[in-house]
């Protein structure tokens, strides 16, 4: 076997541990009690995680044509283009303002999209991708992560001023272990993210997903000159920064990214349950396959927007059979997103459907 040639995907891959079940309904019951929190104190339900959402956008995926065969699998087996709906969003369960700095995450909805689905029950028929600004998450899995998400669930609703304050030291910490060569997930995590532009960042789904017959990662980054040109700037420390920054982008100009998928070639280094671990690029390098475009339009509307993120979720479980979420921490983000969705539908009086493509 090459360096780079694929593992086909092996239900015996995939291990549950005997206290994950444990582990995901505490997390469930953490990460509700936080939305209800929010809820409370503002009238209006979030979402449980990546609840301030900074732009709303409509864009174009091509997929590219003649990708060799371990490539062109599932949605990317032929080419084609779909309508593609954008959020771009920061992690907590608040509206915080952006000066408490956290990690970007970005979604993408693809809309119309053909094959088998995972679930045939589920409304419409898009596959959707969420992604954040870093190659690994956390923690490997959910039993890990719970001791982290307490903490932030006792901060949960305390005031934005006493937040913004902890960021500030936060990303002084993280630039001086930057500094040494390092970077602190869990100092990032807490406030530490530094303050740059979400349009130049490149975003990662962190966890494992079926490929077709293989096993793979995906990612979503800019390749066009103006997006380029943007990665490591810096935003002031203002409220709303990451969407006003996004909003002047695209107020004057379009954006293009690749989707790239790099698929696992060696399971002891490319661990499917530990989602901690970055798959290293030199064993398997990340691969385009298809071109996402995003032509000038207003990003978001004060009274409109927020109406259709009410209406709307993001779910890496909504997708065809091809590319169903493998590992812990996507078994755990099905069921903790399932609670948020009906959370926040049940309290905001608001169902929750599939949007439709335009064209």
């Amino acid at each position: 076997m090459t360096a780079f040639e694929p593992l086909r995907y092996q239900p015996g891959y995939e291990h549950i541990a005997v206290d994950e079940a444990e582990a995901i309904h505490s997390l469930q019951n953490v990460f509700a009690g936080m939305a209800h929190k929010v809820a409370e104190a503002e009238g209006h339900a979030h979402r449980a995680v990546h609840a301030k959402g900074h732009a709303l956008l409509r864009g174009r995926l091509t997929v590219i044509g003649d990708l060799p065969p371990p490539f062109a699998q599932g949605l990317f087996s032929a080419a084609g283009a779909y309508e593609v709906l954008l959020r771009w969003s920061s992690p907590p369960a608040e509206q915080l303002p952006d000066s408490v700095s956290t990690p970007r995450a970005v979604a993408l909805k693809v809309l119309d999209v053909p094959g088998e689905r995972l679930d045939s029950g589920k409304e419409g028929s898009s596959q959707d991708f969420l992604m954040v600004n870093g190659p690994a998450f956390a923690r490997p899995d959910p039993q890990a992560f719970l001791p982290d998400v307490k903490p932030l669930a006792a901060t949960t609703n305390r005031t934005p001023a006493g937040k913004s304050a902890i960021s500030a030291v936060m990303r002084t910490a993280e630039a001086a272990v930057e500094a040494l060569g390092g970077k602190s997930g869990k100092i990032k995590g807490m406030g530490g993210e530094p303050q740059h532009h979400p349009l130049g960042e490149t975003y990662f789904t962190q966890t494992p997903f079926l490929y077709g017959d293989y096993m793979a990662k995906f990612s979503l980054a800019p390749v066009s000159p103006g997006l380029l040109a943007l990665d490591g700037s810096s935003l002031p420390n203002d409220a709303d920064a990451q969407r006003d920054a996004i909003a002047a982008h695209f107020l004057r100009d379009g954006g293009e990214w690749e989707l790239r998928v790099q698929l696992c070639t060696d399971l002891e280094k490319m661990p499917v349950e530990d989602a901690s671990v970055a798959w290293p690029e030199e064993l398997s390098p990340y691969v385009a396959v298809a071109r996402l475009r995003v032509e000038p339009q207003a990003s978001w509307d004060e009274a409109a927007s927020p109406r259709q993120e009410d209406g709307m979720a993001f779910d890496p479980w909504n997708c065809l059979r091809a590319h169903r979420p493998l590992g812990a921490i996507n078994r755990a983000r099905k069921e903790v997103m399932a609670t948020s969705r009906q959370l926040r539908s049940e309290f905001n009086r608001c169902p929750i459907h599939e949007p439709a493509a335009r064209s």
